[in-house]
């Protein structure tokens, strides 16, 4: 996030001294802050937290259920949003915008932000405040340094390095979190609860993978007690949350009167569903809107199957369509048509009945939020990290079914695209942004590809797949049809052929 100078138009700045004058066009927090108690500290408070888990806090707060679950922000990254909040006592504004209205409200649950490399004590203190009952995490695949496909931590990885040799000044969540945990041992005092709220595979594992094995680098015994004592929840979120642009904030300002520089625009839809598992007790979230479940597994199948597989999907192909934003793509008719085949038809079907959720209605609601033009979604935000999310939430559905034997051309067309997108360039040469850790070496096969699919097909990910008989040729003719016809009119003819194949059946 890039830090915008702020240019007075008919807003007001936003701080606790202008609530009550924000309170006439706006919902802004009714309760006293100051006496909102720490109970969270967050590491990653970027969009998403900001639109999700944060809101969830405020309302507890609103509603006077409890004042014990403020939440204190870290930043491992970027010192932007802590400049931009600190401007605003921590203040800021959430849009949630449909396709027919959109509402706004300013959020207070978050009291103060630190950006870790400059401010480590604050971040070591608020770690090991006994208040601080919960740690939540939204920090990506890449900050958890855990092979999607081994499930081993990246001990070697240069950022983990540093931080087993420094002394405060950390680089990775797992640094900050193994230092305040080893004190809290020491002190006496009950371990906080690591509640991960990324939606990467292996639900509690990653994060207690990451952590365990860090600490176990640094003092085994400290390892085997944060194994035995700490928890780590499963958790699935949900909520659509672009980046924000100037624009927005522009029209924040004029629409709500709020001179907001760090203003968050998401969708009306959020969920939020936890493992009923903590160490030291655990915020009321059922109260406002979370739920909490023995179980998420089936939960979190469900969504990252549906919404995560089709959001790769979606940007690889779309991007290489022409198309930037998620529902300029779905207004083109083949490209609807694809997504939605692509969850009616070879996704949906492998996926288990979850109790209380109503899985066809949940893939209805995903194309009208994809679709929704209020909430437009960059596609270059979607296809960030796509090797990892290709592994995770397209390949288990693809092996799925083929071991089943179900239908699974249009999960292949979305490995196909990504294969494409690897590149690191559209039909047209234009180079696109390969934000991906595996970035180099697949690029480089990806390219090689178009005469020899060997290299790329030797990736750990292609294990079970490259052994299927007629996988390879069928893989190299999909990407040599987008090559040859384009994304929509190759789509447009494999769909074609795929109904007379079933009318002929």
């Amino acid at each position: 996030m890039r830090i915008m100078p702020w240019r007075p138009e008919s807003g007001v700045p936003l701080s606790n001294s202008t609530l009550r004058l924000h309170s006439q066009r706006i919902a802004v927090p009714t309760y006293d802050r100051s006496a909102l108690q720490r109970g969270v500290v967050h590491i990653g408070a970027g969009n998403f937290h900001r639109a999700h888990q944060a809101v969830y806090f405020d309302d507890i707060a609103r509603s006077g259920i409890s004042n014990r679950w403020g939440v204190t922000g870290v930043s491992l990254q970027s010192s932007d949003v802590k400049d931009l909040l600190s401007a605003q006592d921590g203040l800021y504004t959430v849009v949630q915008r449909g396709h027919d209205r959109q509402v706004a409200r300013i959020v207070g649950s978050i009291g103060s932000v630190h950006y870790a490399p400059d401010d480590g004590v604050a971040v070591h203190a608020a770690l090991t405040d006994p208040q601080t009952r919960v740690v939540s995490l939204t920090i990506t695949g890449n900050g958890y340094f855990v092979d999607p496909v081994t499930d081993e931590f990246d001990a070697d990885h240069p950022d983990v390095r540093a931080d087993l040799f420094a002394s405060g000044g950390y680089v990775t969540a797992w640094g900050h979190l193994t230092e305040a945990l080893d004190q809290r041992r020491r002190a006496g005092d009950a371990p906080f609860t690591v509640l991960c709220c990324d939606n990467i595979a292996g639900d509690t594992r990653p994060a207690r993978t990451a952590l365990v094995s860090f600490a176990a680098l640094k003092d085994p015994a400290l390892a085997r007690w944060i194994a035995r004592h700490v928890a780590f929840p499963s958790t699935m979120v949900d909520r659509i949350t672009p980046q924000t642009s100037q624009s927005e904030r522009h029209f924040i300002e004029r629409t709500f009167g709020v001179a907001d520089r760090c203003p968050v625009v998401t969708e009306p839809h959020r969920q939020w569903i936890i493992e009923d598992s903590f160490s030291n007790g655990r915020p009321p979230l059922e109260q406002v809107g979370a739920e909490f479940v023995a179980d998420v597994g089936d939960h979190k199948l469900v969504k990252t199957r549906l919404l995560n597989g089709t959001h790769i999907a979606l940007a690889c192909l779309a991007t290489l369509a022409g198309y930037r934003r998620t529902d300029d793509a779905m207004r083109d008719r083949v490209i609807f048509d694809y997504v939605e085949k692509l969850l009616r038809e070879e996704i949906q079907p492998l996926l288990p009945p979850v109790p209380g959720m109503n899985t066809p209605a949940y893939r209805a609601t995903l194309l009208d939020r994809l679709s929704n033009p209020r909430m437009s979604d960059q596609l270059s935000r979607l296809a960030r990290r796509p090797t990892s999310k290709i592994t995770s939430f397209i390949l288990p559905s693809l092996r799925e079914a083929i071991a089943q034997g179900r239908p699974h051309t249009l999960l292949m067309w979305a490995v196909a695209g990504w294969a494409r997108y690897m590149r690191g360039h559209d039909l047209d040469g234009r180079r696109l942004p390969l934000e991906d850790s595996q970035a180099v070496p697949v690029s480089t096969w990806a390219n090689l590809a178009r005469t020899n699919l060997d290299p790329l097909l030797g990736h750990a990910m292609f294990d079970e797949l490259r052994a299927v008989p007629g996988f390879a040729q069928r893989l190299g003719d999909m990407i040599a049809g987008i090559d040859e016809r384009g994304v929509v009119r190759t789509l447009r003819d494999a769909m074609r052929s795929d109904e007379r194949q079933l009318v002929t059946r």
